[in-house]
């Protein structure tokens, strides 16, 4: 009498379980299908909208033993993988690889994507311009450290549009090769280190603080020197095999960076949108309070305002703003028809889906 696996018995109701080569080859044909179907196209992180949509579908119909995180996951790369197969996209973002930049591209644009790293965030504004790539992904502000200067300059300096915002929430994490007590150095980019001044101060008081040009500047070395420890993504440290010595080191909680995409189609209306502006006053008094006193006439709430000096210019600005609402909105228009009456210089910069972060 032949003995029956656990996989091949049959329960009452049940029919034989198929094999996992039986599963894998159904999943590749649904995945497929999935990806070719005519519709496919309307489904895409990138449509706020829809990508929530989708969530809450895949949470409703989810009965484990996957998480819907999980599924959310697959599904990412699944829709990024599919708009790939339809338009092979290229996306410039600050270099290097594992950086947070790259981490937030890969929020966006999924790893079937070929991205680009870059030197500079003005390259990234370069490629785009230069139509070497569709898309361009820059940081715009830290919820920490405020504005990126660098990113500001190129938006006065290049016609290019946002057409998505990437939120990241950015967790620091302490990264090495030997036992904590032995470290003698923590390196990392400014901007990092400054996120984590309180934190290393008590925990690593001996420590000195090593500015890099980027975390995985900083994850290379601390992989090079048991000494060194790097403050840098978990996804840096897979890379360059070290462990984690410490994790959610920054000082702040809730500390987000907010990424623009720049290039492509402005997105259509979606009812959670947002509009960036651009603009320059002259030099008069209460020219910027007259500007801003718009917004709120016409019913429009503000979330984010920046100035930002003219190169070679004393006492001038730019002025950045971001407000709730699409251009296809009728106050949004009106507001920005008025504007442009009291401006000397006026661009829109682009208009987006709210993101939330992750």
């Amino acid at each position: 009498m032949s003995r029956r696996s656990p996989q091949d018995a049959s329960t009452p109701g049940n029919e034989r379980r198929p094999s996992l080569a039986e599963l894998d080859r159904r999943l590749v044909e649904l995945l497929n299908a999935r990806a070719s179907h005519p519709h496919a196209w309307r489904d895409d992180v990138a449509d706020a909208r829809r990508w929530e949509a989708l969530c809450k579908r895949l949470k409703r119909l989810n009965r484990g033993p996957l998480s819907t995180e999980t599924l959310e996951a697959i599904y990412r790369e699944l829709l990024c993988g599919s708009r790939q197969a339809r338009q092979p996209t290229r996306v410039a973002f600050l270099g290097p690889l594992y950086s947070y930049s790259h981490l937030a591209a890969l929020r966006r644009f999924g790893r079937a994507a070929e991205l680009v790293p870059v030197h500079s965030i003005a390259a990234v504004f370069d490629e785009v311009v230069a139509g070497h790539c569709q898309y361009g992904l820059v940081p715009l502000a830290n919820s920490t450290d405020g504005r990126i200067a660098d990113t500001l300059d190129s938006f006065a300096r290049q016609p290019v549009r946002i057409s998505g915002e990437v939120p990241l929430s950015i967790r620091h994490y302490l990264l090495g090769r030997g036992q904590r007590s032995a470290i003698r150095v923590v390196c990392s980019k400014p901007q990092a280190l400054s996120q984590c001044r309180q934190w290393l101060a008590q925990h690593l008081p001996q420590a000195r603080l090593q500015e890099t040009a980027s975390t995985t500047e900083a994850a290379k070395m601390a992989a090079d020197d048991p000494t060194v420890a790097a403050v840098a993504s978990r996804e840096a440290g897979v890379h360059y095999g070290l462990d984690v010595l410490a994790e959610g080191i920054e000082d702040r909680r809730g500390n987000v960076t907010r990424f623009a995409v720049i290039g492509g189609e402005l997105p259509s209306r979606t009812g959670r949108d947002k509009t960036a502006l651009m603009f320059e006053l002259a030099h008069t008094v209460g020219a910027l309070a007259r500007a801003m006193a718009l917004f709120p006439k016409h019913g429009l709430n503000l979330t984010w305002v920046e100035s930002f000096p003219l190169p070679e210019t004393p006492n001038e600005f730019l002025f950045f703003v971001e407000l709730e609402g699409h251009l296809d909105d009728p106050a949004v228009r009106n507001a920005i028809e008025a504007l442009r009456k009291k401006t000397t210089r006026l661009e829109v910069l682009g208009c987006y889906p709210i993101a939330a972060a992750e």
